[in-house]
């Protein structure tokens, strides 16, 4: 079977004079744009995610193949759709994946850095942190390095303070992004939970009231054990991961930070993750902490209370 090539332009010309109509899309990386044109014309938009379209693909993969298991997901009773996202949603999801980008650039700098260093006997701790350590041995004169050496780490030198100063620009557009939205700045009222962690919950996650509890959204997340059961016997394995991996990930680092807290400061009401502490490894305990931690931000943000400590309440 062949199909006539159609260009996005004749495309959007068909699609408006066509009927109003349900049209289902992959989501997709312009699916949102093209979603929010589509509606424009008042037809309405369902975007599914490609994870639940492939299963119905019948045999080879191609064009028609893929359109044929769209409309077959898409007319699912139980099928579950991807909210279409503002255009305001998808300027801050790109200040987050700016920040993320520059971040994983400084990260290459300092490592390629340190390498040829240590092969010239200057060894520094991994971590912008330790950036300082070698700057100072490159500025040293009596360090023992060539010339060629000092003048391309000094290039090293230049490129991650201009990615520094970068990322301290955009983190400074994204606290102001913080307070300017309720929800973000009530997420920010849990123990472990940042600007960054908030904002990417604001952008990355869907109404948290399609979520019938808050364990749902731990397992949209893939805070979750993965499950290998069969037969009326639960089987539970490790952690599946099968979710927005960048909010899950923040949660993940805020717990450690949480955990942290509590091995060094005796921090009240803490006894639970002293006994996880006791018997689990500190990242099974992390991410028993941020499952805990997911399902309180879906309590919170659905009925619009802030964090409420249960030592304070008690007291």
């Amino acid at each position: 079977m062949q199909t006539a090539r159609t260009s996005r332009a004749q495309f959007m010309a068909f699609v408006a004079q066509h009927p109003r109509c349900v049209i289902a899309m992959e989501a997709c990386a312009t699916a949102h744009g093209s979603g929010r044109e589509f509606e424009k014309l008042g037809h309405e938009v369902r975007l599914i995610p490609p994870i639940y379209v492939k299963p119905f693909v019948k045999r080879q993969k191609n064009d028609v193949a893929d359109a044929e298991a769209i409309v077959e997901a898409a007319s699912r009773p139980t099928m579950r759709f991807v909210p279409r996202k503002s255009e305001a949603q998808q300027a801050r999801a790109m200040l987050f994946r700016t920040r993320q980008m520059f971040v994983g650039q400084r990260t290459q700098l300092i490592n390629a850095l340190r390498g040829p260093l240590a092969e010239h006997g200057l060894v520094a701790a991994r971590g912008p942190a330790h950036l300082k350590r070698l700057a100072d041995a490159i500025e040293d004169d009596g360090t023992a390095l060539l010339q060629d050496v000092r003048e391309l780490g000094r290039v090293y030198l230049e490129q991650i303070e201009g990615l520094n100063a970068r990322i301290a620009d955009l983190d400074r557009k994204m606290k102001c992004a913080a307070r300017e939205d309720e929800l973000v700045r009530r997420a920010q009222t849990m123990p472990g939970v940042g600007p960054i962690t908030a904002l990417a919950i604001e952008n990355f996650a869907p109404e948290l009231a399609t979520f019938r509890r808050g364990r749902d959204f731990a397992a949209w997340l893939g805070l979750v054990p993965k499950q290998h059961s069969t037969g009326g016997k639960a089987r539970l394995g490790k952690t599946s991961k099968m979710g927005q991996r960048d909010i899950r990930t923040l949660l993940v680092s805020g717990a450690m930070a949480v955990l942290q807290a509590v091995e060094r400061f005796n921090t009240p009401n803490s006894d639970w993750l002293k006994r996880l502490l006791a018997r689990k490894p500190r990242m099974v305990a992390a991410i028993a902490l941020a499952n805990k931690m997911a399902r309180a931000l879906w309590a919170m943000l659905t009925k619009q209370e802030d964090y409420r400590n249960p030592a304070a309440m008690m007291a």
